[in-house]
């Protein structure tokens, strides 16, 4: 559902956490509003940045439904598994970098499709 709250939606896709758990929030928190800086430098969100402080902020909060909203849904738990608790095994991890990656290219292109194609 779109009107997920940013921090439950993070804890129990990608943390495996249910939202009732608390005992992580404050270092989840820190880590999500750390992706929403990089995001706001690579021209993603509001113009005037964005923070998370509990779990009533939801994903419509950030931005208006759409593409770009869906791939930041997807981006921002994979961005906080690697800070909060990267995997293990070097294959797994380097998966995640990749997907993490392609999302942070996907991004730049749909805020900003001029760096990436050439008019001609």
């Amino acid at each position: 559902m779109i009107d997920d709250s940013i921090l439950s939606s993070v804890k129990r896709d990608i943390m495996g956490l249910v939202p009732e758990d608390t005992s992580f929030d404050a270092t989840l928190i820190n880590d999500i509003n750390a992706v929403f800086v990089i995001l706001f430098e690579m021209g993603v969100g509001p113009t005037n940045g964005f923070r998370i402080t509990d779990n009533t902020t939801v994903w419509t909060d950030y931005l208006d439904e759409g593409n770009v909203l869906n791939l930041v849904r997807s981006y921002v738990p994979k961005k906080v598994k690697m800070m909060f608790d990267a995997p293990v095994t070097g294959s797994m991890n380097e998966a995640l970098k990749a997907q993490i990656s392609e999302d942070e290219w996907r991004l730049s292109v749909a805020v900003d499709p001029s760096d990436t194609f050439e008019e001609g």
